[in-house]
């Protein structure tokens, strides 16, 4: 089975990992000139550990992680530090916080040479499963023929109006994120998690090495333009518990980086559509604020796998005979098969991505209240949740397992 993934981002890798070693044939497309991960965090619970380990990168993925930070306090604090709920150490699980670059190296090491293209935008699909790609050359233009296309293209995906017929897009939450990993090693005294004020968050999360993953998130319009990123970000956190200025000022002007927060609406009525499926944020983009799109972007991944491996041993032509039209190599008898693992995969993962997007965005509409009197509600009302629905409700989010 020829397959295409568009897009090289943790979700596209992931696939690509393990439909490549089911057995197909995987090129994945990545517009970008060169790859990058981004220069920020990523925070895994107990479900995308679980992926990892249904796609056999555990073992890599925990030797660049350390799951020390399970031992840190956390939930969230006020400005001052004082803290307004933690969460409980058994509400948690399993949680490894990974700088993207180390896992982005890790996810491309278990690929073959060339199978990643880049500077390789895909412009369109069909349902057919052809894709116009465009080269370096502005002028240049192919097309390709495979048996699927993954869409794994992110929130601005060129692949989904295949899907929807191009009415989802991007939703603007009203907060924007500056991100960034101290370049030094600094000590958090064993206190992680968020601290929340009127209108602005600011979050924590060590790496292995010592060094350590920060957040900063501010109500501001969509297209607000700052002359010095880390001053601003320094400017409005000034005065905030330690040791938060110590954190900005331990990270190098060039890797503080800020995002307009944005997640995907309307909700998609369906994730695939003949030989085109979506995953990650093409499919689910949401807020970050359950820590969850790349937990589910493995999810996906992982699900997908799982569902295509038995038909990947089967659906492939026997030595020696060409391949189909366009380049494809699956007989379309063994569609009827491929269809029904698509259809489950959309059973499966539209209902609970969509769900969490939900609660995200939720989530980030309560700790983003800028009126003194709701945050000062809403600090009370967390203070006083017990330690027990915590647990519950992080144990829904995070209990996971790759379809049989």
């Amino acid at each position: 089975m020829r397959i295409a993934i568009v897009g090289a981002g943790i979700g596209g890798l992931s696939a690509a990992v393990g439909l490549q070693r089911a057995g197909a044939e995987v090129t994945v497309f990545e517009r970008a000139p060169e790859l990058r991960a981004g220069g920020s965090g990523l925070s895994l619970f107990a479900n995308g550990l679980a992926a990892l380990q249904s796609l056999g990168l555990l073992d890599d993925f925990e030797a660049v992680t350390d799951r020390g930070v399970e031992g840190f306090a956390s939930g969230q604090r006020r400005a001052d530090g004082r803290w307004i709920a933690q969460v409980p150490e058994d509400a948690v699980g399993s949680l490894r916080v990974v700088d993207r670059a180390d896992l982005h190296r890790i996810l491309l090491g278990a690929l073959r040479p060339d199978t990643v293209r880049t500077g390789a935008e895909v412009a369109s699909a069909t349902p057919e499963g052809t894709v116009t790609v465009r080269g370096r050359a502005a002028s240049a233009a192919d097309e390709e023929g495979f048996d699927l296309v993954i869409g794994a293209d992110g929130l601005h995906s060129r692949v989904r109006p295949v899907i929807d017929g191009g009415r989802a897009g991007p939703r603007y939450a009203g907060y924007s994120a500056w991100r960034g990993i101290t370049s030094v090693p600094v000590d958090l005294s064993g206190e992680a998690g968020e601290s929340v004020g009127y209108g602005r968050r600011f979050g924590i999360a060590p790496l292995a090495d010592g060094r350590v993953y920060w957040f900063a998130v501010a109500n501001m319009p969509q297209d607000a333009v700052f002359a010095d990123e880390k001053s601003t970000v320094e400017q409005m956190f000034t005065g905030w518990h330690c040791p938060i200025a110590e954190l900005i000022a331990a990270t190098d002007v060039e890797a503080v980086h800020r995002t307009p927060i944005a997640d995907l609406s309307p909700l998609l009525p369906r994730f695939h559509r003949d030989r085109v499926v979506l995953l990650g944020d093409a499919a689910h983009a949401m807020t970050p604020n359950l820590g969850q799109g790349g937990g589910q972007a493995l999810e996906d991944a992982a699900a997908l796998t799982a569902l295509l491996a038995p038909l990947l041993g089967q659906a492939g032509l026997p030595e020696g005979r060409p391949a189909g039209r366009r380049g494809r190599a699956v007989p379309e008898a063994s569609w009827a098969c491929l269809d029904q693992a698509l259809r489950r995969y959309d059973a499966l993962r539209r209902p609970r991505s969509q769900s969490i997007a939900k609660k995200s965005r939720l989530m980030g509409q309560v700790f983003q209240l800028g009126s003194p009197l709701l945050a000062g509600i809403r600090d009370a009302v967390f203070s006083a949740v017990s330690a027990r629905l915590i647990a519950a409700q992080a144990a829904r989010v995070q209990n996971w397992s790759p379809p049989r």
